[in-house]
């Protein structure tokens, strides 16, 4: 038995030695408390932080200031997919939602705000095709305009996320962003965000910033944090990144006949991302084929003819339904949430008319 503690000791001693922390949390660590063994793990993301340009200075002088965060642990769980165990849960009706997040508040706020930023958001449009409505829409969604965007510590939150392990590469990724980020200049106080890691009035992760975040009021930093012009820039450069189509609508409300054959439309095809997301969509049609089969616009603007577009029915059959062109999937690859897509898109309508 004391051999094998022996043998223990030399390899956390030989672990020092190759990430750089001290004997003693090597100790700490063969010991076996969580402290010690979060500690462990964060040491031994070194080599890759340091091969990601990250300092051996921001290194020292952060990982043994970090804790595990027990209510990130408690969040993540509670979340769908959280626990294997739980049941599936019914889809709700969309029009709940929809008062909760188009409601006259936030299109007054989104007016206002689009009256107040109009000439940089007219530029913003210019570099990128996105409408100025749906960069607002979305900054409306995910900060209210700016009053919360979140007081969790990144560095603190993502690591207890890699630590814990369900998504851990995903979260080792971002908790190594993070340490880029401050390696570049960004404080660590300014470094604040949702309690999964999403930071700034746009609600990027780490890596989002790294790849898209974009300088809107030409001061030579992207600040997504104190800078509207900078957020908005930045999400106009996320949706062209992700293949926003210029001079196109995301969909338009539709009425479906009574006695329409869906069978007919459904998709055959399963998404590789967030397969239930896209379930809810028919296959693709084009607008014209979509009148032919007796479906009518009711809502403006509609995309052309020619364009190809999906049929979704998020309160099921006998109510409003909607034709959804390919920006539409550009708004899901911001937030994969058909709930969240159709409301920045109608929030977006409401707050242009």
């Amino acid at each position: 038995m004391r051999s094998m503690f022996k043998a223990t000791m030399l390899l956390a001693a030989m672990m020092a030695s190759a990430y750089g922390f001290t004997p003693s949390i090597a100790q700490e660590a063969a010991g076996g408390g969580e402290d010690a063994r979060y500690q462990a793990f964060l040491n031994g993301l070194r080599p890759r932080a340091m091969a990601a340009g990250v300092s051996r200075a921001t290194l020292d002088a952060v990982l043994p200031t970090l804790t595990v965060n027990p209510r990130v642990i408690a969040l993540d769980r509670d979340q769908p997919g959280g626990n294997p165990n739980a049941p599936a849960a019914a889809i709700p009706r969309f029009a709940p939602y929809q008062a909760r997040h188009v409601d006259a508040d936030r299109i007054g706020r989104g007016q206002r705000k689009y009256q107040s930023l109009r000439p940089k958001l007219a530029q913003i449009e210019r570099q990128t095709g996105v409408p100025e409505a749906i960069m607002l829409a979305i900054y409306g969604h995910e900060t209210g305009y700016g009053g919360y965007t979140g007081d969790f510590d990144l560095l603190r939150s993502l690591g207890t996320l890699a630590f814990e392990g369900r998504r851990r590469e995903l979260f080792t990724a971002e908790f190594i962003a993070t340490l880029q980020l401050m390696s570049r200049g960004i404080p660590r106080e300014q470094l604040k965000g949702s309690w999964a890691g999403a930071t700034g009035y746009p609600q990027f992760l780490p890596s989002v910033y790294l790849r898209v975040a974009r300088d809107g009021d030409g001061d030579g930093k992207a600040d997504i944090w104190r800078s509207e012009a900078d957020a908005l820039a930045s999400i106009g450069g996320y949706l062209l990144d992700a293949g926003w189509k210029p001079r196109v609508p995301w969909g338009v409300a539709v009425r479906v006949p009574v006695g329409f054959d869906r069978a007919t439309v459904k998709s055959r095809l399963t998404s590789p991302r967030c397969p239930r997301v896209h379930d809810r969509h028919s296959r693709w049609l084009s607008i014209a084929e979509w009148r032919r089969l007796g479906i009518q616009p009711v809502g403006y603007p509609v995309p052309a003819d020619t364009e190809m577009a999906a049929l979704i029915e998020p309160d099921g059959p006998d109510a409003t339904a909607y034709l959804l062109s390919g920006n539409y999937k550009v708004i899901l690859d911001y937030n994969c949430s058909n709930f969240y897509a159709l409301s920045v898109g109608l929030l977006a309508d409401a707050v242009a008319r």
